[in-house]
């Protein structure tokens, strides 16, 4: 079952670059960075409740927290770095 997700995530991997090429044309990438943040967010938290999975964001333990958010910063500012990156160069050499 998990190579079934690796091959969906290569796929949706490819269209973010291709969608989000056409969409930073005359956008900042630091705004177009945070609109897609924003989407991103809101679908994720759609998708807990959706599952019913919010009740155990109680149960997650400090080191588990720690590394989240960790990543989380990790992420950010790779999206920050992918999409000036974008902006200022060809897809097919970016991806």
């Amino acid at each position: 079952m998990w190579a079934i997700f690796a091959i969906l995530s290569a796929i949706f991997a490819a269209l973010t670059s291709i969608l989000a090429k056409i969409g930073i044309d005359g956008v900042n990438s630091n705004l177009g960075t945070a609109i897609r943040t924003i989407v991103v967010v809101l679908m994720a938290w759609a998708m807990v409740f959706i599952t019913g999975t919010q009740s155990g964001i109680v149960d997650i333990s400090k080191k588990s927290w720690i590394f989240l958010i960790l990543s989380g910063l990790a992420t950010g500012a790779s999206w920050l770095c992918y999409y000036k990156a974008l902006q200022i160069g060809e897809v097919s050499k970016v991806v």
